[in-house]
C-alpha cells in the first residue's frame, strides 16, 4: 500500500550553521547529541534535537523499511518558534533559508517528499511576502505557525487578521505544532515527564482554541487548519467548548469550528485514534508518524489496531493527504519524438 506520513520532521543543517557563525544574538552552538542549542536572545535557550533530525536520506530510507512505500510530507517541529522569537529581521532570514532547503528537497524527492514553510510573525506584512513566496515561486505546500509568537505576542493578534486572509485566498493550510514554549512554570520537574507528556498537547490546544474564539474560523471559512496530536485535548473537551464559550458570541458552537480542522493519527493509544476519527470525520484524518520524535513502527501498528475500515484506511493513508493538500506526483518525463526530416 502507497501510505503519505502527513507527520514528519526534518531540519536543514544550514539554518543552524549560519546561526552558529553568529557571536551576538541569536545565535547557536552544537550539542553532544548532534543536535543545536539555540540562543535567541540573551537569557533564553532552546534545545530540541539530535544528530537524526538533520539526515534526510536515512529518515525517508528508515520509512520504506515496513513494507509499505511511505512518502512524506515535511512538517516543522518545536524549533517553529524561533523564527516569530527573534526581531524581524533576524527571523526572515533563517525563515528563507528554511524554505529554500524544504523546496530544494522537495524538488529532489519529487513524488517522495513534499514540503512546508515558515513565515516570521513578528511583522505581518513580512510574513504575508514570505508566505507568497514560499507558496508560488517554492511551491511549499502549507505554512508553519507558532503556538505564541516570542514571550507575550499570540497568533490571534488583530494584526495577523490579513496574513490569515491571505493564506485563505492562497489556499494554503496552516500547520499547527507544538513550540515547546508554553507553560514553563507549571511543566518543570520529573525529567520532562509532564511536559512530553501534557504539555505539548495542552500548548497546541490553547493555540488552536484562539484561532476559533476569536472568530479567525468564523471570519475565513475556507481557512484550511492542520492541527497535529489528533486534535490535542480540544476534540474530547468540546463539550466543554461549547458550554463555556458563550463569552466569545461567536455565531456557531465552538466544536462546529473544531470540525473544520485536519488532524493527523500520531498518537500511541488506537482509542484516542479512533476518537479522532470519529470527532472530526473519516476525511479530515490523515496518517502521522511524528517521526523522528515516534517511528512508524509504532505509528502503524496503533493504526491497525484502531480497525478501521479497508476504504477508511485508505483515505486516512493516502486520500485525504493529496486531496486536502493538493499533493501531485511529478508528470513523467516523455521522450521527445524525433524529428523528421
Amino acid at each position: 500500500m502507497r501510505v503519505i506520513d502527513s507527520h514528519f520532521h526534518w531540519y536543514p543543517k544550514s539554518v543552524f550553521e549560519e546561526l552558529c557563525k553568529r557571536k551576538d544574538f541569536p545565535r547557536a552552538e552544537p550539542t553532544k547529541r548532534g543536535g543545536y542549542t539555540i540562543y535567541p536572545y540573551e537569557g533564553a535557550s532552546r534545545t530540541d534535537t539530535w544528530d537524526q533530525w538533520f539526515d534526510l536520506d536515512a529518515l525517508m530510507a528508515h520509512q520504506q523499511a515496513h513494507g509499505h512505500r511511505i512518502d512524506v510530507l515535511c512538517t516543522l517541529g518545536p524549533f517553529g518558534g524561533y523564527f516569530s522569537d527573534v526581531p524581524v529581521a533576524h527571523g526572515l532570514a533563517s525563515a528563507q533559508i528554511y524554505n529554500d532547503e524544504m523546496s530544494a528537497a522537495q524538488k529532489k524527492h519529487a513524488g517522495h517528499l513534499w514540503a512546508t514553510g515558515v513565515v516570521p510573525l513578528t511583522d505581518t506584512q513580512v510574513a504575508i511576502d514570505e508566505l507568497e513566496r514560499l507558496a508560488g515561486k517554492l511551491g511549499l505546500k502549507g505554512v508553519n505557525v507558532p503556538s505564541s509568537i516570542g514571550p507575550k505576542g499570540r497568533i490571534d493578534d488583530a494584526r495577523l487578521e490579513p496574513f490569515y486572509a491571505r493564506a485563505e485566498q492562497l489556499g494554503v493550510p496552516i500547520f499547527l505544532h507544538p513550540t515547546d514554549l508554553a507553560f514553563p512554570e507549571i511543566l518543570d520537574g520529573y525529567d520532562g515527564a509532564l511536559f512530553a507528556s501534557l504539555g505539548r498537547v495542552i500548548e497546541v490546544s490553547v493555540a488552536a482554541y484562539r484561532l476559533v474564539l476569536s472568530g479567525i474560523m468564523e471570519r475565513h471559512p475556507e481557512l484550511k487548519v492542520y492541527m497535529s496530536h489528533t486534535g490535542g485535548a480540544l476534540p474530547y473537551q468540546a463539550g466543554r467548548m461549547d458550554k463555556n464559550s458563550k463569552a466569545a458570541k461567536l455565531p456557531q458552537a465552538p466544536s462546529n469550528y473544531l470540525r473544520r480542522f485536519y488532524t493527523d493519527t500520531v498518537s500511541p493509544h488506537a482509542m484516542g485514534v479512533k476518537f479522532a476519527v470519529e470527532f472530526y470525520g473519516e476525511d479530515h484524518v490523515m496518517y502521522g508518524s511524528d517521526y523522528p520524535c515516534w517511528n512508524p513502527e509504532g505509528a502503524l501498528k496503533v493504526f491497525n489496531e484502531a480497525g478501521f475500515s479497508k476504504e477508511v484506511q485508505q483515505k486516512i493513508l493516502f486520500d485525504n493527504a493529496r486531496r486536502v493538500l493538493d499533493l501531485r506526483d511529478p508528470e513523467p518525463v516523455r521522450a521527445k519524438e524525433a524529428v523528421v526530416a
